[in-house]
C-alpha cells in the first residue's frame, strides 16, 4: 500500500511546495525587492528602507580609470566598538569580529557608518529573478541547479541553505562582458607582523551565466576566471583556469594549469575543495574563494534565518582610498582603513557530513540581503576551535549598475597570520561589456594570449 502511493505524495509535497514559492513570488516588487530582499527598512531606522541603490556617479568620478569616487567620504562613524564595549553588540557580531577584538583590544576597533543599501541591478536581471522565482528548479537534492534560470538570481525567496549558497555563487557581480585585474596584489603577515607580497596576478573573470544572448557559451557553465602570476620570480609565467558548472556533480570543476618550464596545459582537478592556494600563502583554500567557491556536495547547508550585523560595505576608501602601506598592521588590517554598516543578512551553518573528509567540520555563512555576497564567514577545526574569518568587503560600481565585493582579509587564529587579498590599487578594476567568444576562451587560447602580453 506504501508503494502504491509514494510517487503520488510526493508529487502532491512537490506541488505544495511550488505554490507556496508561488505566494511568496507576489510580494516580489511590493514588501519584498524585485531581488528578494525586505523593502522597508527596520523598526528604528538604522538599516533604511530600499530606495533603488546608487546609481548616479559623485563628482570627481573619473569613467573606466578603474577607480570608483567615495560617495560618503565626508560621513562620520556614528560610534565604535572596542574590547570594551564588544558585549553591549554582541548579537550583531560574529566569533570572528569578537576574536579580533579580544586578542588586539588596543588596536583594533570597527567604526560604524550610517548603513547605505546602494545596491542596484540592470532591469534584465531584475526580470530575470523574479521570472525565476517560480521557474527555477534545484535539483540533486540541492546540489545543481536548472540551466533554465540563467540571467538573475535563481532563488530571490530562498527556502533552504542549498539555496541561498547559490544565490551566492550566481549573484550578479562582473556584468555581461567580463572584468580585469591588471595587477592584483595579495599580501600575508605572519606572527611577527613581517608583511611579504605573495602575489601579483593578472586577472580575468567572467560570468557566462549572465551572458545569455551569446550562443556559442555552454549552458551549464556559470563563471570562468584565470590568472596570470607576475609574482614571484620563481612562479612568474603560471596560468590558473577555473570553469565552474550548474551540476558540479554531472560535470565538476575544470581547472587547469600552465607551468612556463612544462610549457603546456595540465587538468589541475586538485584545485578544489581544501587545497590550499599556493597564490594566496596557503592561508585560504579553494572551496575558499570568494568566500565560498565550488561544489557543496562535503558539507550540510542549514539556513538559520536572517538576522542584522555589522558587515563591511561600501568599502571606497578600503579599496580605493587607503595607500598600500597603510592597510596593514601587525595583527590585522588598519581599522582605520574599514568601514562597517549595519545590514540584514542571511545565515547559513554548514555542517561536515558524516564520511566526508575537510580541514573543517563547520562554516558559519553571512551573506547580505541586497547583493548575496558573503561579508562575514567563519570556520571550525575538527576540535571545535575557531580556524579561520574572512571579511569581504564590497561596492557599488555606480555608473555599471553593478555591485562588486573581491577585495577581503583572511585571518588564520590557528597560525596566528592574516592575508589581504586582491588588491587592485596597482591599476585598479576594469570592466568590458563585450565579451571573448568561446573559441578564445578555450584554456589553450588563454595561455597563448596571456603569456604574450
Amino acid at each position: 500500500m506504501n508503494r502504491r502511493f509514494a510517487v503520488p505524495l510526493a508529487s502532491i509535497g512537490l506541488t505544495l511546495c511550488a505554490m507556496a514559492h508561488a505566494d511568496d513570488a507576489q510580494e516580489l516588487g511590493k514588501s519584498l525587492t524585485s531581488f528578494g530582499a525586505i523593502q522597508a527598512g527596520n523598526a528604528d531606522g538604522s538599516i533604511p528602507a530600499y530606495e533603488g541603490g546608487l546609481t548616479k556617479a559623485p563628482a570627481g568620478f573619473k569613467p573606466d580609470s578603474g577607480f570608483w569616487v567615495d560617495p560618503f567620504k565626508d560621513e562620520k562613524p556614528l560610534f565604535r566598538i572596542t574590547a570594551k564595549n564588544a558585549d553591549q553588540y554582541g548579537d550583531k557580531l560574529s566569533a570572528g569580529q569578537k576574536a579580533l577584538l579580544k586578542k588586539n583590544p588596543d588596536t583594533w576597533y570597527m567604526d560604524v557608518y550610517p548603513s547605505h543599501r546602494t545596491t542596484a541591478y540592470p532591469k534584465e536581471v531584475l526580470e530575470a529573478t523574479v521570472r525565476n522565482a517560480t521557474s527555477c528548479k534545484i535539483l540533486r537534492d540541492g546540489l545543481a541547479v536548472d540551466t533554465a534560470c540563467r540571467g538573475g538570481l535563481p532563488f530571490p525567496i530562498p527556502k533552504t541553505g542549498n539555496e541561498v549558497m547559490w544565490n551566492q555563487q550566481l549573484r550578479y557581480k562582473i556584468g555581461h562582458g567580463y572584468s580585469t585585474t591588471s595587477s592584483s596584489n595579495s599580501w600575508l603577515i605572519d606572527a611577527n607582523g613581517q608583511v611579504t607580497k605573495v602575489a601579483e596576478q593578472a586577472t580575468f573573470e567572467e560570468q557566462p551565466y549572465y551572458q545569455t544572448a551569446l550562443s556559442d557559451r555552454e549552458p551549464m557553465m556559470y563563471a570562468r576566471v584565470y590568472s596570470l602570476n607576475n609574482y614571484p620570480a620563481r612562479r612568474a609565467g603560471e596560468v590558473t583556469v577555473l570553469n565552474d558548472y550548474l551540476d558540479p556533480l554531472l560535470k565538476p570543476r575544470r581547472s587547469f594549469s600552465y607551468s612556463p618550464g612544462q610549457r603546456r596545459v595540465k587538468l589541475a582537478p586538485e584545485y578544489a575543495y581544501d587545497t590550499p592556494v599556493p597564490s594566496q600563502g596557503g592561508v585560504t583554500l579553494f572551496d575558499e574563494l570568494q568566500m565560498f567557491s565550488g561544489a557543496q556536495d562535503r558539507f550540510d547547508y542549514k539556513l538559520v534565518g536572517k538576522r542584522e550585523m555589522y558587515i563591511p560595505y561600501n568599502a571606497y576608501k578600503f579599496y580605493f582610498g587607503c595607500k598600500q602601506d597603510e592597510q596593514f598592521l601587525k595583527n590585522h588590517a588598519n581599522p582605520a582603513c574599514e568601514r562597517w554598516e549595519l545590514h540584514r543578512v542571511w545565515v547559513v551553518e554548514a555542517t561536515l557530513k558524516p564520511g566526508k573528509r575537510h580541514v573543517y567540520s563547520k562554516r558559519t555563512y553571512y551573506l547580505d540581503e541586497d547583493t548575496y555576497g558573503i561579508g562575514l564567514y567563519d570556520a571550525w577545526d575538527a576540535s571545535g576551535a575557531l580556524y579561520r574569518s574572512i571579511f569581504l568587503s564590497g561596492v557599488q560600481l555606480y555608473d555599471k549598475t553593478l555591485p562588486y565585493n573581491v577585495k577581503n582579509v583572511v585571518y588564520d587564529f590557528n597560525k596566528n597570520m592574516w592575508v589581504l587579498l586582491n588588491d587592485g590599487l596597482k591599476g585598479g578594476y576594469k570592466f568590458y561589456d563585450k565579451a571573448f567568444s568561446e573559441q578564445e576562451m578555450n584554456p589553450e587560447a588563454i595561455v597563448g594570449r596571456v603569456t604574450q602580453r
